[in-house]
């Protein structure tokens, strides 16, 4: 039987920590290995004919976490932006990065705008990265910009519609999500694409981000083979 491969995966990397403690190292051995999992994971997508890659990197959440750890993630990400620039030009990557870039610090910021420029002719895998991201601050901030454009005259609040509220997410231009995974065991989504995963299929599984893989990725697939995608349709018996 021919694989049904997903267009769209949206991944909440969860696990460094645990991965790290379990290992007896450092929380932030777990975040260094964590982001070598995504170098390898796009790869591994792309190749499997799957062709829009979400991951959920830092939360808005994610700022309430032990100062020096959050830190070590903005470094980690510094050092990650530099290295993209160079990678996603040799793999043919478009790297989108979704959040509220503005709270980050100048330097991020600018890095993010040069590898978000730099890239986005690029035609191969089309990789999004959210950084202080949630989907209700996404959401709210782009209920803020409609509200201005309706007190502009732009349109009348009678037609605002869900094209209009999705043009103005992060995610304006991408298609929905068709699996979500998460990894390390939680069974939930924390605030992540609350609009975009309306019709998504759930894939959790108890392997910590770090040890997810090419086979990993391949089960989660495997599942999403197996479900019966109606979007709100009843299936006609034949």
């Amino acid at each position: 039987m021919e694989r049904n491969v997903p267009n769209h995966v949206a991944i909440i990397l969860d696990g460094n920590g645990r991965w790290a403690k379990a290992k007896g190292l450092p929380r932030t051995a777990g975040h260094i290995q964590g982001a070598k999992a995504v170098e390898a994971i796009c790869e591994d997508a792309y190749n499997m004919g799957i062709n829009y890659l979400t991951v959920y990197a830092f939360s808005t959440e994610n700022w309430n976490r032990p100062e020096k750890e959050v830190e070590m993630l903005m470094k980690l990400l510094r050092d990650y932006m530099k290295n993209s620039l160079k990678r996603a030009q040799k793999n043919n990557m478009c790297v989108r990065v979704l959040g509220d870039k503005s709270k980050l610090a100048a330097d991020i910021q600018k890095s993010i705008y040069e590898l978000e420029e730099a890239t986005k002719k690029n035609t191969g895998l089309h990789f999004q990265i959210a950084i202080n991201y949630g989907s209700r601050d996404e959401i709210t901030r782009a209920v803020k910009k409609l509200l201005e454009q309706v007190e502009q005259g732009k349109f009348s609040a009678a037609e605002l519609d869900e094209q209009r509220i999705a043009a103005e997410l992060d995610t304006a231009g991408l298609p929905d999500p068709d699996l979500m995974i998460r990894t390390s065991g939680e069974q939930r989504i924390s605030n992540f694409m609350l609009w975009q995963l309306a019709y998504a299929e759930f894939y959790y599984t108890s392997v910590p981000w770090p040890d997810f893989d090419k086979a990993e990725l391949e089960k989660a697939v495997l599942a999403y083979n197996n479900r019966d995608r109606r979007f709100g349709l009843v299936k006609e018996e034949g």
